[in-house]
């Protein structure tokens, strides 16, 4: 046997050594069950509102997803100029309304003068919302306005900015005085911001995971020591792919996270085939833009 592959030998067998001694000792931390995820499978959330059906993350779109039968929402939230949670995805207002500029350098009460469902076209092709006005929605007002709806909550504001550096805080006083901590998933697409969120929390309410945490389960379900994985959060809400080659919505993967007590939801689904896909495989959930197609399946599964 010459030296390299002695030297070969001599790796492998320290890594199965390794391997063996961490299977041996380590036993992977389950997530403590949140009771905004005892719910009863599966479940259906409209990405905000429901985008293809009304006005994104209007009271339009969300009273439709409501009559439909939605289990719940799934929206995003920014602080405005006068510290304001409204739901909205976007840094600046161009593209929902007849009106432009930038959510935190706007007050409540300026935002409040826009059409947020100028620019939407309906099905049939039509700017349906042209003569029917829908306002920006703050978070309070939603809480208020479905007292008994589940929703998934993404903090859009980047942490290193003064209204992502507020927002954490603002959230969490927002949840204890509206009385939604049981109700809702708070997530980010910034770790850093789920980590600054849940030091007001405690794990007190569920989290969703955010980029680094989904690289760092894919990065162990992948490798030989998927037994250490011990997840920081309550559920993944992830796209099936990550790119062009790497498929987050395998039953494998599925199953490695329900074994650590994390259920996970897809993104963005408005297919019957895809939504019946996921479901087949494990999914706790999903994400649509198209509620109506997405309650039918549900209802005749």
């Amino acid at each position: 046997m010459g030296t390299k592959t002695k030297i070969a030998v001599a790796i492998a067998a320290a890594s199965a050594a390794a391997w063996a001694g961490t299977k041996a000792f380590v036993t992977p931390q389950k997530r403590d069950e949140k009771q905004a995820l005892q719910y009863d499978c599966p479940v259906v959330l409209a990405h905000r509102g429901g985008s293809h059906l009304a006005p994104e993350q209007t009271l339009a779109a969300f009273n439709n997803a409501a009559d439909l039968g939605v289990d719940g929402f799934e929206l995003d939230i920014r602080l405005t100029k006068d510290e304001e949670i409204v739901v909205f995805h976007d840094e600046y207002i161009d593209r929902t309304s007849d009106g432009s500029g930038r959510i935190a350098d706007m007050t409540l009460e300026e935002l409040r003068q826009f059409n947020f469902g100028h620019q939407f076209v309906d099905l049939e092709g039509n700017f349906s919302y042209r003569n029917n006005p829908q306002q920006i929605v703050t978070l309070k007002e939603l809480f208020e306005q479905f007292p008994t709806m589940f929703v998934n909550i993404d903090m859009k504001d980047a942490p290193d900015t003064y209204e992502g550096g507020l927002m954490p805080s603002k959230l969490w006083h927002l949840l204890e005085e509206c009385n939604a901590k049981q109700r809702v998933v708070v997530t980010s697409f910034y770790d850093e911001q789920i980590d600054r969120f849940n030091l007001y929390a405690q794990n007190e309410i569920a989290l969703g995971a955010g980029k680094g945490e989904v690289t760092k389960a894919y990065t162990a379900y992948t490798s030989q020591f998927k037994h250490l994985y011990s997840p920081k959060v309550d559920v993944f809400q992830i796209p099936r792919h990550f790119g062009s080659v790497i498929a987050l919505d395998t039953k494998g993967f599925i199953q490695f996270l329900n074994a650590v007590n994390v259920p996970v939801m897809y993104w963005t689904l408005d297919t019957e085939e895809e939504i019946r896909e996921v479901l087949e495989r494990g999914a706790r959930g999903i994400v649509t833009d198209r509620p109506d197609i997405a309650m039918n399946v549900i209802n005749n599964k």
